[in-house]
């Protein structure tokens, strides 16, 4: 991209995310407008060549690329409220939130005038403009085309899922939903070998080859959820229904609270009743899309 191909941008929100987004763009030579509601926040990206508008109206009229970097659809609302018009102006929102949160924005933008592209950044803020970083939108695929050179100075895996503006919502839903419970699981391993004394950077490298193996079977369980087949994988769910006893039993000798386990024994109890046990773990699904 040429210095006069450039896009100027504006930035809404400078949290670590924001802030990130911001350098960025700054570093790749875009003209840079920020806006924060403290406007502290903004002073280190003035100082490396950003403008700040104290007005969030002033800010969005600074350039024809919007980036949205709020916590959430309801908070970028609210923060966009003094905004009458979005005429000429595309609005790209990057924060968590519900597909049906996604498509009221994408209404709201609308009916300023604006364009609208919905997304999501699959890594944290260290990570921001890396070559392997993914982002991915929804939104119609001319303005994503029209806009993707800029969008890329943000990650270099930039992705298009569809035309329809909620799609990152919708995906950020599906592939987030991993987070917590592997974190939470990572937390618990932690906690056991602190009650024997060992140290959580023990066990990194272990849990590193674990998770790798665990991305190397992902191709063979969505095999078996789009095909209806819950015979490839050999990890039944009698296998995991034998281990609840000894979950319990580890969490009595090393005095850790293994309540939050409660909800999948529950799912696992009912999947052996309900006639899933020799099947595929990933028969489980079946029971998730008929909630007990």
């Amino acid at each position: 991209m040429t210095e006069l191909a450039r896009t100027p941008v504006t930035v809404l929100g400078l949290g670590s995310m924001g802030r990130a987004f911001a350098e960025a763009f700054v570093a790749a030579g875009h003209s840079t407008t920020v806006w924060n509601r403290t406007a502290a926040k903004a002073e280190p990206l003035v100082a490396a060549g950003a403008t700040y508008r104290e007005s969030i109206a002033d800010a969005v009229a600074a350039s024809p690329l919007i980036i949205a970097c709020l916590t959430t659809f309801r908070a970028t609302a609210d923060s966009l409220a003094p905004v009458e018009t979005l005429a000429g102006r595309t609005l790209v929102t990057l924060n968590s939130g519900t597909p049906g949160a996604a498509r009221e924005m994408a209404e709201w933008a609308a009916a300023r005038g604006g364009r609208f592209l919905g997304g999501a950044i699959k890594n944290v803020p260290t990570a921001v403009g890396k070559p392997d970083t993914l982002l991915y939108y929804g939104g119609d695929r001319a303005v994503f085309d029209e806009h993707e050179p800029t969008l890329r100075v943000l990650g270099g895996d930039t992705r298009h899922l569809g035309e329809e503006p909620d799609l990152a919502a919708l995906y950020e839903s599906a592939v987030g939903a991993t987070l917590l419970p592997a974190l939470l699981g990572f937390l618990q391993g932690a906690a056991v070998l602190a009650a024997r004394g060992y140290k959580a950077s023990t066990m990194v490298d272990h849990e590193v080859k674990w998770l790798q193996m665990i991305e190397s079977i992902l191709p063979v369980l969505a095999d078996e959820i789009d095909t209806v087949d819950y015979t490839k994988l050999g990890s039944s769910v009698n296998l995991f229904h034998a281990a609840i006893d000894d979950e319990a039993e580890i969490g009595a000798e090393t005095a850790i609270d293994m309540s939050w386990h409660a909800p999948m024994h529950d799912l696992l109890r009912r999947a052996v009743a309900e006639g899933y046990g020799e099947q595929s773990i990933t028969s489980l699904i079946e029971l998730l899309r008929k909630p007990a």
